[in-house]
C-alpha cells in the first residue's frame, strides 16, 4: 500500500475543505459582505499548494518527456475553458487563459516563453501582435490616401479572448523514481492554443500556441484561481490542483526522440485513426513501464 500517496491525498482534501466558492455567502447581510473571511477563519487557513518533494537526479532510474493536446471541446475539460463571457457572472469565477493574462498584465507573471523548450522569453508587449489584430477599413485607407489622419471609428481591433481559445497544450515529465519505487508525472510547461488571430475570421485558420508558461513558477497563481467543481460548489478546485492532479483528457502528440522530437503527424501522415493509436501506444508504453520494472 502506497502511504504516501494516501497522505498526500488527506492533506489536499483537507486544505480543500477551508476553501469556500463563495466565503460567508450565508452570513452576509449584504453583497458587498460576500467574500469577507472572518479572523478566525483567515487565521485558521492553511491555502497553499502542495510543494514538490525535492527529486535528486540519481533518483530518476528513468523518464521520458511528453507533450499533450487537451481539447477544449470534450465535456471533462471545461473548467479549462469556462466561463468565455465575464459580465453576468461573479469575479470570483474566470477562465484559466483569463487567470493567465490578468496577472501577465498585472506583472505577477514577469515572463512567458516562444516555444516549449523555455529558451526564448517574451513579455506582454512582445505578444501583442500574437493576442491583437489592428486593421483598417477602406475609408480608413482613403483618409490616408487623402494625407488625413485616420478617425477610430475606421480602425478595427480585434483581440483574442477565451471564448477563441480552442486547446491547451502542456509539456510534462514521466520518471520513475526507484527511491519510492513507482513511476510519478511532473507538469513542466502550459500553452494556449487559438487561430492566428490575423485570420482567425476565416474559415481555415491554423491554430497557433500564443505562448508557454513555466508552470512550476505559476502554481501560487493557479493555486488561488478557482475552476468551477460540477458536482459541489462549495468546494472549488484550483487549477493548480486540477492540472497536477491530471483532471483532464489529453492526447499525445510529440515525445522526445532523436528525430528533433518530431511530432506524430510527421511520420504518420494523412491518417487522424493511425495518430491517435499512436499516441495511445506510447501511452501504454510508458503505464507499462512501471510495472516492467518489477519484472524479472
Amino acid at each position: 500500500m502506497n502511504w504516501k500517496g494516501i497522505l498526500v491525498t488527506i492533506t489536499a482534501a483537507l486544505a480543500a475543505q477551508v476553501t469556500f466558492a463563495q466565503a460567508n455567502i450565508l452570513n452576509a447581510r449584504s453583497p458587498e459582505e460576500i467574500g469577507e473571511k472572518t479572523a478566525a477563519q483567515i487565521e485558521a487557513d492553511n491555502d497553499e499548494p502542495l510543494p514538490y518533494g525535492y527529486i535528486d537526479d540519481r533518483d530518476i532510474l528513468w523518464s521520458k518527456t511528453v507533450w499533450e493536446r487537451i481539447d477544449l471541446d470534450e465535456r471533462i475539460n471545461f473548467p479549462f475553458y469556462y466561463p468565455i463571457d465575464t459580465v453576468g457572472i461573479g469575479k470570483d469565477r474566470r477562465s484559466l487563459y483569463d487567470v493567465l493574462m490578468k496577472n501577465l498584465r498585472n506583472g505577477n507573471i514577469d515572463a512567458v516563453y516562444a516555444d516549449s523548450y523555455f529558451t526564448d522569453k517574451r513579455t506582454l508587449k512582445d505578444l501583442e501582435a500574437t493576442l491583437e489584430k489592428v486593421d483598417t477599413t477602406d475609408l480608413g485607407y482613403e483618409q490616408v490616401n487623402a494625407g488625413e489622419q485616420v478617425s477610430p471609428e475606421y480602425i478595427n481591433r480585434r483581440k483574442l479572448t477565451a471564448a477563441d481559445i480552442q486547446e491547451w497544450r502542456v509539456k510534462g515529465v514521466w520518471y520513475f523514481d526507484k527511491r519510492h519505487g513507482e513511476l510519478k508525472y511532473r507538469l513542466l510547461g502550459i500553452a494556449p492554443v487559438a487561430p492566428d488571430v490575423n485570420f482567425i475570421d476565416t474559415e481555415n485558420s491554423d491554430l497557433v500556441e500564443l505562448f508557454w508558461v513555466w508552470f512550476p513558477g505559476v502554481r501560487d497563481i493557479l493555486h488561488e484561481a478557482k475552476a468551477f467543481n460540477n458536482t459541489n460548489s462549495s468546494r472549488p478546485i484550483s487549477f493548480d490542483q486540477l492540472l497536477n492532479a491530471r483532471r483532464f483528457n489529453a492526447y499525445i502528440y510529440k515525445e522526445e526522440n532523436v528525430q528533433e522530437d518530431r511530432e506524430i503527424k510527421e511520420y504518420i501522415t494523412d491518417n487522424a485513426l493511425f495518430q491517435l493509436l499512436e499516441a495511445q501506444r506510447i501511452k501504454e508504453r510508458i503505464r507499462n513501464k512501471e510495472q516492467d520494472m518489477w519484472s524479472y
